[in-house]
């Protein structure tokens, strides 16, 4: 029974994780508006890291001093903040949000392969292919085969949406490196090397001084660092424990149905019509490929 309890918290931790990065497709469209793209990322990285800076001293909780750990942090900010968030940003300014939602919900896909051809840190079963195969093929459904008929149009932009995914894949991969630490804390330190890695870009590149954003974009600005990223890494770096790098990859099956929804709302993009089935293919991939296996018992 408390195992049971424990891993409905986890699924709905899985959801709200979901949601929070399903609508970033969303806040990312609107930020990129008047926003450049690396200037939004890295006062994306900057607030977020902050507000966990601000929560984990209040918490009575420090950043590590090991040097190996922070070498860790900038691996894992390179491949889960700096590089990928940029991809996407700078991919929105000519792709809608949606199909960048679509391109992104890949990464399931490359962690599996990673883990199955590379690492093998974690049971490959057969529950588990099929949960990928009915996840993506839940959100073909979703979002309709005629969506993908625009991937051949700015074609630059949809292969960074694509390449985010793998970085994406190998981030939830090395994201095993932190355990022991307070989620909080991974969390933070990737956030700040971020930060780190990409203001002074932005200071070359687009002299932030100089623009002038709406109120719009400084919002999606806002709700992108604080719920988006600051608290969706908390979550996320709890979930690669509970649930495994493939299993926690999972929420992005659930990012679709989600980030097509809000860009339906927001942006006023379009759902097809077999939504529904999709969804139920969506949520039945991401239990089978989350669901603990179960141990033989001896006789």
């Amino acid at each position: 029974m408390p195992a049971e309890k424990n891993m409905t918290t986890e699924f709905a931790l899985l959801l709200t994780l979901a949601t929070l990065w399903g609508a970033a497709y969303t806040f990312i469209k609107l930020g990129v508006a008047t926003i450049p793209p690396i200037t939004l990322i890295a006062a994306r990285t900057l607030i977020a890291a902050s507000v966990l800076l601000i929560i984990l001293r209040l918490r009575g909780l420090r950043l590590p001093s090991d040097p190996i750990i922070w070498r860790r942090f900038f691996i894992q900010a390179t491949l889960n903040t700096a590089v990928p968030f940029t991809l996407i940003a700078w991919a929105e300014t000519t792709t809608d949000a949606g199909l960048a939602v679509i391109l992104n919900s890949t990464t399931p896909v490359f962690a599996f392969l990673l883990t199955a051809l590379l690492i093998r840190h974690e049971a490959i079963s057969g529950r588990k292919i099929a949960g990928i195969a009915a996840g993506f093929s839940g959100i073909v459904l979703i979002v309709g085969v005629q969506a993908f008929n625009g991937v051949g149009k700015e074609l630059l932009a949809q292969f960074a949406v694509v390449a985010a995914s793998v970085c994406y894949a190998g981030a939830v991969i090395f994201g095993k490196n932190f355990k022991g630490l307070d989620p909080m804390i991974p969390a933070a330190g990737s956030l700040l090397c971020g930060a780190i890695m990409l203001a002074p870009l932005s200071l070359v590149i687009d002299q932030p001084w100089t623009l002038s954003p709406s109120i719009s974009s400084l919002f999606a600005l806002l709700a992108l660092s604080v719920f988006s990223t600051a608290l969706a890494f908390v979550i996320y770096f709890r979930l690669i424990h509970t649930l495994g790098s493939v299993g926690t990859t999972a929420q992005a099956y659930l990012r679709v149905p989600i980030g097509v929804g809000i860009g339906v709302a927001f942006l006023g993009e379009s759902l097809s019509s077999t939504a529904w089935i999709g969804l139920v293919l969506v949520v039945g991939g991401v239990f089978a490929m989350t669901l603990p296996e179960r141990k033989s018992s001896a006789t």
